[in-house]
């Protein structure tokens, strides 16, 4: 069997294609000449598996996306308290490029925007390191969330750099206040270079599956951040990912986001996946027109905000077995999203070979609605390849199961 988590992701990039609002970042030379058409959307589960449609193969600069993983870094190198002391963690309610600081201390209110990640990118490694240190450490650990090694673009880098000239006067307003343990220039160099490291929409999404993962990348089994770095991480980026946009955003999406003036968007959502979208087009607030509106879609369809209650359902997959010529799918426990992916994902890659294929939910206790329809369409697919499915649902968790197209499981009074 096929999944369906791919055609309903291509089905969302077709969605949005014919939106060209918005225009490309042309304050940057090289970000100015990016194709605007381009257009990706990736997920990377916490089970380690990714989804993808689009241009997922076009490589960006992370610019502003990097920012999150900059801050883990500077917490996991320095602990959260000296960091607290370098820079705050509230929404400014202002634009990226805006001097924010918190009157009284003048530290940078939150790490999101471009003064609080130029003070930040001083403390991602050891005190005093230059900023190509400070770079390499940078692009060791992107690569190491990513799962590939990573570059720095430098032709995008010296691009940027010549245009450089609002960043420089905030790093030398920080340096003022005694946030710049090096100089302005190097600070400036450090943070230009962090945000042109190339990465795609793959990448992207297993990078912030990382942190959906509780800091442990879900293909590797590798612990890369601390579950008490990661969660301050996921809140700052929730209350503070989308700029001057951020009340709004996670209002109505509700997935802590973080955005790059190249048109990228990240979300993760605790538990569950790591979400990229990349397309060029930006609004007025710098974010990225289509990747919003992917988003958007994203977290109506699938329940996807963080304030939607439903529970995780990582172990839904009880078990398979062959009883009688029959292959019987054990499901238990609550079927949301990710526990259906869970059951799509052992039948696309191990579809039953017997005639017969049982769906067994009697130990399901609830069924949201996003996880009914994954779990009647793998039977109706099932059923188009030739399975005859039958049903055994003793509760009634799951009624009416109707697959479409006027078809419907043999029901079973009788435990398979």
């Amino acid at each position: 069997m096929k999944t369906p988590i791919k055609d309903y992701l291509s089905e969302i990039v077709e969605s949005v294609r014919p939106d060209e609002s918005g225009e490309v970042a042309d304050y940057i030379p090289t970000l100015a000449e990016a194709n605007p058409d381009r257009l990706a959307l990736a997920m990377t589960t916490v089970s380690g598996r990714t989804y993808t449609a689009g241009d997922t193969d076009t490589e960006f600069t992370i610019q502003s996306m990097s920012k999150p993983f900059a801050y883990a870094a500077a917490i996991t190198e320095h602990g959260k308290d000296k960091i607290d002391s370098i820079v705050g963690t509230e929404p400014s309610g202002e634009a990226f490029n805006e001097l924010s600081l918190e009157q009284g201390t003048h530290r940078p209110k939150n790490p999101m925007i471009n003064v609080g990640a130029l003070a930040i990118n001083q403390f991602v490694c050891q005190p005093g390191a230059n900023w190509k240190t400070r770079t390499k450490h940078m692009v060791e650990l992107l690569s190491t969330l990513a799962g590939r090694k990573l570059r720095v673009d430098y032709d995008a880098y010296e691009s940027e750099m010549d245009s450089a000239h609002r960043n420089m006067s905030i790093a030398h307003m920080l340096a003022a206040y005694g946030f710049i343990e090096t100089t302005p220039h190097d600070a400036v160099r450090g943070y230009t270079a962090q945000c042109s490291v190339l990465v795609n929409t793959r990448d992207v999404a297993m990078m912030t599956a990382v942190l959906a993962n509780g800091g442990v990348n879900p293909v590797t089994n590798q612990t890369v951040l601390g579950r008490s770095v990661v969660r301050r991480v996921l809140s700052v980026m929730a209350i503070a990912g989308m700029y001057d946009e951020a009340g709004e955003w996670f209002t109505e999406v509700g997935i802590p986001a973080k955005s790059g003036v190249a048109g990228g968007l990240l979300g993760a959502l605790p538990g569950q996946a790591g979400l990229a979208a990349f397309s060029p087009r930006l609004n007025d607030h710098g974010n990225s027109v289509r990747s919003i509106a992917i988003f958007r879609k994203l977290s109506e369809d699938l329940g996807l905000h963080l304030m939607d209650a439903d529970a995780i359902g990582s172990r839904a997959l009880r078990g398979t077995r062959v009883s009688n010529g029959r292959s019987i799918i054990e499901i238990q426990g609550p079927v949301n999203f990710t526990a259906a992916e869970i059951v799509l994902n052992r039948l696309a890659t191990s579809t039953p070979s017997e005639s017969e294929v049982v769906f067994d939910v009697s130990r399901v206790g609830v069924v949201n609605p996003v996880g009914r329809t994954l779990i009647l369409e793998a039977m109706r697919r099932l059923s188009h390849e030739g399975k005859e499915i039958l049903f055994y649902d003793p509760e009634g968790v799951l009624p009416n199961p109707d697959m479409g197209e006027g078809l419907l499981p043999v029901i079973l009074q009788d435990a398979p």
